[in-house]
């Protein structure tokens, strides 16, 4: 199985509180989070699949999703919904990094 699948993963499982932190004050914030983050998984998960330009473009949408996962926590934790969570934020960085050699090959 792919690491950056695996790793996704985690990054939900760590995702879930500071979601429902979230929804406390913008449920539609959340809800794109929440869309953002299943699309990281799903696309790395249908890029496995895929070869050539396929593969590399949807490893590129999976990225732009984990972007935009990133930075919804910062927008939450700039407005006070959310609190700083280092695991998390670990693992949005490393679904990052890996995204980006995935994209990116020497």
């Amino acid at each position: 199985m792919l690491d950056c699948y695996r790793v996704s993963l985690q990054m939900i499982d760590a995702l879930k509180t500071t979601v429902k932190e979230i929804a406390r004050y913008d449920r539609d914030l959340a809800n794109q989070v929440t869309r953002a983050a299943n699309s990281v998984v799903l696309n790395v998960a249908e890029g496995r699949l895929r070869q050539g330009g396929d593969q590399r473009r949807s490893f590129q949408i999976a990225a732009g999703s984990c972007n935009e996962v990133k930075a919804g926590l910062e927008l939450a934790e700039a407005w006070g919904w959310a609190k700083g969570n280092d695991e998390l934020r670990s693992y949005v960085e490393r679904v990052l990094a890996m995204l980006w050699r995935m994209t990116h090959p020497r």
